[in-house]
């Protein structure tokens, strides 16, 4: 077997394996110059590999990689169909475009003696996002997790060189976090009481043959509100805005682009794929808890992003409006409506990630996130004021951007389903959109500069970045084929159950039962 064929076949478990062990290599050469080449070709590696999976499934097949080659439901097995690969690209695409940005960044960020620390962390939290997505072993997934997340503590906490909120804003975040991490592993204790498995395909397979009783009902509830918890969903939202605020600008931008969306990823996983919407039970809780949820949050995150005065806080407000969205679609429980929180889980990354990259970009040059400090920087940084104003316009779902993309198949689903009030809803919460983007453009073309302050665009390590987010943006809001083909795909995979349905390419060693 050449190497070729060996990366080809162990494809799947390549992409977790290759960051997670570069953040003890990185640990043991201690320097900084080399902890960024190592930590970029982990994640450029990743990103190639899971590019690599998306084209194997593009057409609705399934990769089952039995890790140890132990056949599951005894196994771990790594599960990779349409939607999980889709996430991974996601996640494995801006991993890859923050870190150039990261290296200047976090040098004026980030206390020097930590800079090692940063990328080890780095990795550990992107294993652990990989980890999770790619998985289809339920204990697996907390304990990626839980990687994930302890790892993104420490990654927040490292803010505090700017400002010692960031340890308040941390340990808000460990605390719901860990809050959060409980609910879910007691739901995955039910499930085992349930079912005899941790197998993913396994316990629907066992669910489906069996009835609902107060043990499922009890798992589903606890996954559920756990993972709520985990990606910010109105009103359990309240680590959000502190761990955006205060943490380093490329980790504000990384975690907002990825984080929440595999969060996202593992309860549709669960809902549709483990336990299925057949119940009247899981109907009901979908439609008629998280659908007004997610309908308060797009306002309400909106009007707290209005009323920001640091240009990180209403861009973090901005996110639990946006995660709104995403649940919407979700909770219509139709194939269009799952497309589009699958296209808005993509377009949502890359507008936020160009965001919070530009406004850290400011910080780099002015020092400060507050918006009455940014005024007249159209002028003295027109690149990337130019980028904000790109982003803002996909927040607002502008048309030939990304955001309209969303909310035009959110909008589609909404009149599929029978519910026209949920399409004004989405009309009138990009209303107040309008509102806080307005205040952003205002102050960076609209007002003067301070006397006295000369400042200059950031170096092109860091513009270079910014741009191609803010570009993608533009690009797949014209030519919005892929997202949408591959985001209903997606949908398809995760409606039709049991993680991909029976047959699967088997991927990995092979030799026991």
């Amino acid at each position: 077997m050449t190497i070729f064929e060996a990366v080809h076949q162990h494809a799947p478990m390549l992409t977790v394996l290759v960051p997670m062990l570069s953040a003890p290599i990185i640990m043991l050469f201690g320097n900084r110059q080399a902890a960024f080449a190592i930590a970029l070709t982990a994640s450029t590696t990743s990103f190639l590999l899971s590019l690599q999976m998306l084209l194997l499934v593009a057409q609705g097949g399934v990769i089952s990689y039995h890790i140890g080659g132990w056949a599951p439901p005894l196994g771990i097995e790594y599960r990779i169909d349409a939607a999980n690969a889709f996430v991974l690209i996601i996640v494995s695409s801006i991993s890859t475009v923050v870190l150039p940005y990261a290296r200047r960044s976090i040098a004026d960020e980030v206390a020097a003696r930590h800079h090692t620390l940063f990328y080890a962390c780095y990795m550990l939290c992107f294993t652990g996002l990989l980890g999770v997505t790619a998985t289809g072993d339920a204990f697996n997934v907390f304990v990626f997790l839980e990687i994930s997340s302890l790892s993104t503590y420490v990654l927040v906490a490292l803010g505090a060189k700017q400002d010692r909120r960031a340890l308040s804003a941390a340990y808000d975040y460990l605390i719901l976090g860990t809050i959060g991490a409980t609910f879910f592993v007691i739901g995955l204790g039910m499930l085992y009481m349930a079912t005899g498995s941790l197998n993913m395909v396994h316990i629907a397979q066992v669910l489906a043959e069996g009835e609902s009783n107060r043990t499922v009902r009890s798992a589903f509830t606890f996954i559920v509100v756990g993972m709520a918890l985990k990606f910010a969903m109105y009103p359990l939202h309240r680590w959000l805005p502190g761990a955006y605020t205060y943490a380093p600008s490329a980790v504000s931008a990384f975690l907002a682009a990825t984080a929440t969306k595999v969060a996202i990823y593992v309860v549709l996983r669960f809902i549709f794929s483990v336990f299925g919407i057949a119940e009247e039970f899981e109907r009901n809780t979908v439609q008629y808890i998280m659908m007004p949820l997610a309908v308060v949050a797009m306002f309400a995150g909106s009007l707290m992003a209005t009323f920001s005065l640091n240009a990180k806080t209403l861009l973090a407000y901005s996110s639990i409006s946006q995660i709104g969205y995403m649940l919407l679609g979700i909770t219509l429980l139709n194939s269009t409506g799952l497309t589009a929180g699958m296209v808005h889980l993509f377009n949502h990354a890359l507008t936020k990630g160009a965001l919070f990259l530009a406004v850290g970009a400011i910080i780099y040059r002015t020092g400060s996130a507050l918006v009455p400090h940014m005024a007249g920087l159209g002028r003295q940084m027109p690149w990337t004021s130019a980028s904000i104003v790109i982003g803002g316009l996909s927040l607002i779902g502008a048309p030939a951007t990304a955001g309209f993309v969303s909310k035009w198949v959110l909008m589609q689903a909404a009149f599929e389903a029978g519910m026209w009030p949920i399409a004004v809803f989405v009309v009138l919460s990009s209303v107040i959109a309008v509102v806080y983007v307005w205040r952003l453009v205002e102050v960076l073309y609209l007002q003067p500069a301070p006397e006295g302050r000369s400042v200059s665009e950031v170096p092109m390590t860091m513009l270079v970045p910014i741009w191609a987010l803010a570009l993608a943006s533009i690009w797949f809001g014209i030519d919005a084929d892929f997202t949408v083909q591959a985001s209903r795909t997606a949908a398809e995979a995760l409606l039709a159950g049991g993680f991909g349905g029976e047959d699967a390419t088997i991927m990995g060693t092979r030799g026991r039962p």
